[in-house]
């Protein structure tokens, strides 16, 4: 074993403390370098959003407008695909518990789509009572 390697062994943790306060220093070394008098700090974050969104519940609205856009037809290619199943079971009783099974996942899942505007609806009207009679 070399010198190097024994040293390096004997003071790991001095190795490992001084690696990281030369981490911890450098960056504040290069910020003193910059001329604060061409430094701009009026910093804006621009809204990647439409700029009518800007309140949660708005951000609600228009993320469930989405989704349904997407959802319903999704939903409705799910109801075909399970009419697709009942029709190809031909009286087998596994294949038309299979088809029953995924018509069922169908309309639960496409009640819980149109349930979940229902409720971001009520929610919003709830809130917005609340606002206006205090």
């Amino acid at each position: 074993m070399n010198k190097i390697t024994f040293f390096m062994l004997r003071n790991k943790k001095i190795l490992a403390v001084a690696y990281l306060f030369v981490l911890m220093i450098l960056p504040f070394a290069f910020s003193h370098a910059v001329d604060p008098a061409g430094v701009n700090l009026d910093v804006r974050i621009k809204n990647p959003l439409d700029s009518s969104i800007n309140t949660l519940p708005k951000f609600i609205e228009e993320a469930l407008k989405i989704v349904l856009q997407i959802g319903v037809p999704v939903v409705t290619l799910a109801i075909i695909y399970s009419g697709f199943l009942f029709v190809m079971a031909r009286g087998n009783s596994e294949k038309l518990g299979e088809a029953k099974n995924t018509l069922m996942y169908t309309l639960i899942g496409a009640a819980l789509l149109l349930g979940s505007w229902v409720i971001a609806q009520a929610i919003q009207g709830t809130i917005s009572d609340i606002k206006s009679t205090t």
